[in-house]
């Protein structure tokens, strides 16, 4: 985790608007580093404590999750479907290493809501690597309802296609196969699908389409930033 955690404390630190603030900024590395049971004790304490800011609380909830305690969970969740996408992805990181059985249905719930497609790319790329029973009916269900023409959404489209290759999963054949009519779904829909054993050739237009977008990175297209 230690990479990740240098990210996360080094945008915190950007975030710091006080003297008050860095000390706590400080108090709370301090915790972290020292990895103690009473320093978790304390970190668990934040997630609930009243008037905390949002940036402490994602310190401690990664922390947390990165050591496999669960009381990390729910503030993990919430930050999974966050507004921001930086924020998204530091939950699904410490997500993917808590161990809690309850990750992937509330990943799976996040994925599937339409009124939050939004910010569906990190709980759809942290069911690829779960591989929880959830996950593969989770990415059809959501790759499917984002098959329409000029979807907003396209990443989060892709990261169901690329998901689902990684999965394996033949469950997935029919919606990767009407991904492959997608523009910019098709060369991955197709790699996908040739992963499952079933060839089946982007048209020439499409393909090119698709090869000159970028893959799965970056902020979803359509996201506003109220969060709707």
């Amino acid at each position: 985790m230690e990479e990740e955690f240098h990210e996360l404390t080094d945008r915190v630190r950007a975030e710091l608007r006080s003297p008050q603030d860095l000390v706590a900024y400080e108090r709370l590395l301090g915790l972290a580093r020292k990895n103690t049971p009473a320093g978790r004790e304390e970190l668990a304490r934040m997630l609930v404590a009243v008037e905390r800011p949002l940036w402490a609380r994602e310190i401690a909830a990664f922390v947390l999750g990165c050591a496999g305690d669960k009381r990390a969970f729910e503030t993990l969740v919430l930050l999974l479907n966050y507004r921001e996408p930086v924020r998204c992805a530091t939950a699904a990181h410490a997500l993917g290493r808590l161990g809690d059985p309850r990750t992937a249905r509330a990943a799976a719930a996040l994925a599937t809501n339409p009124l939050r497609t939004a910010y569906a790319l990190h709980p759809v790329r942290l069911l690829a690597e779960l591989r929880a029973p959830q996950s593969v009916p989770a990415l059809i269900a959501t790759l499917e309802r984002l098959l329409t023409p000029h979807t907003p959404y396209w990443r989060v489209a892709l990261a169901c296609v690329e998901g689902l290759g990684a999965l394996g999963d033949r469950r997935a054949v029919p919606a990767l196969t009407a991904a492959v009519t997608h523009p910019r779904l098709a060369a991955a829909a197709a790699a996908s699908l040739a992963r499952l054993g079933v060839h089946e050739e982007a048209p020439t237009g499409e393909r090119a389409a698709s090869e000159g977008a970028p893959s799965g990175g970056g902020e979803v297209e359509g996201a506003s930033a109220d969060g709707t």
